[in-house]
Parts: structure tokens; sequence; C-alpha cells
């Protein structure tokens, strides 16, 4: 099992759900309005009046086989508009019960 950790603008979350869907992932844990920037480029999205947009994030705990295809989308969408900034980390999960 992995965790994966999806950072995002908010502008993406219809899209992000259908990526998850489409790759058969049902269970998630979502944060809503979080403030970040990101580490290479990314401007700051903090809802302030300078920088108004906000992100969201999600976390979802999958089986191995269904990391590709999920990255794989993640990546396809931040390329298509990287000033968006989505980001996508995979932990390893020990145990859940």
């Amino acid at each position: 099992m992995k965790a994966i950790f999806i950072s995002y603008n908010q502008a993406y979350y219809t899209e992000l759900v259908e990526l998850l869907e489409k790759n058969e992932c049902r269970g998630y844990t979502m944060w809503n309005e979080i403030m970040g920037r990101g580490g290479v480029d990314g401007e700051p999205h903090e809802g302030s009046h300078a920088w108004p947009t906000m992100n969201n994030a999600i976390l979802a705990v999958v089986p191995d086989e269904k990391v590709d295809g999920i990255l794989e989308g993640v990546k396809a969408k931040d390329e298509a508009s990287p000033e968006l900034g989505m980001r996508a980390f995979v932990w390893n999960i020990e145990r859940c019960c």
C-alpha cells in the first residue's frame, strides 16, 4: 500500500476527483483552503490580496499498482498548466487498520 499526497490549486478539484475515480480510488481525505508555495518556482497561494489563490490537498491510500496511473495523471495536468503548481508525493504505508 502507498499513500499519495497531492497538493493542488483549488481550481483543479473536479479534475482531480475525476482522476482518482478513473483510477478506481474511492477513498481519500481532503483538506480545503491550505496555503503554500512551490519549492522551485511556484507563486505563493495564500488567500491574501497579493496572492489570492488557495490550494487544497488530498491524501489517498491505494494499492501499489494504482500509483503510476494517478501520478501520470497528476503530471499531465501539471504540465498542461504549470503555473498552478500541482504536486504529488508517495509514501510507503507500513500498516493500517
